[in-house]
């Protein structure tokens, strides 16, 4: 990996942080799952799992730590390597598929934040119902991101990976 691509990983995760903290105040509506899942489309899992630690450390030190935090690196990366791998295995995937494959990460991210619960309660299920209407959200706010933002990124970075400077998928 090449400093230009980690520069490029910074700039998406300076982005995605200003997403979040912008729209902290709307209940699990932020641009950063769909950022990731473009981010490992695009330039591959390991560029997906580095722009998930930065966001969610960068972000989280104004939001806030706590245990939580490690649930959301695992989630996140681990969206972002099947992001990768998808990307890895389909050249020309069609918006619709990915705008699913956001709609299902929103409802995964839940499902493992609410493991923090499991963690330091033993108790799961409640936690996880309770959360369905938040995971709703964020499913529905990944799959808006994704219609909004794939576009965009995918001409920038598609033309800045291949034509300027040969950056190869990691």
């Amino acid at each position: 990996m090449n400093t230009y691509k980690l520069t490029l990983i910074a700039l998406l995760a300076a982005i995605a942080v200003v997403g979040r903290i912008t729209l902290s105040f709307i209940p699990n509506i932020q641009p950063v799952t769909a950022m990731i899942i473009i981010c490992g489309i695009l330039l591959g899992p390991v560029a997906a799992i580095l722009l998930a630690l930065l966001t969610t450390f960068l972000s989280n030190m104004l939001l806030g730590m706590g245990i939580w935090t490690i649930w959301q690196i695992v989630s996140w990366s681990i969206i972002g390597i099947a992001s990768g791998v998808l990307g890895n295995f389909f050249r020309n995937i069609p918006i619709y598929i990915i705008v699913i494959f956001s709609i299902i990460s929103g409802y995964f991210y839940g499902f493992i934040i609410s493991l923090t619960q499991y963690q330091i309660t033993g108790k799961f299920l409640p936690y996880y119902l309770a959360g369905l209407a938040f995971d709703t959200n964020h499913a529905i706010g990944n799959a808006l991101f994704i219609i909004l933002f794939y576009p965009i990124f995918t001409y920038f970075l598609k033309r800045y990976s291949k034509d300027r400077f040969n950056i190869q998928r990691s």
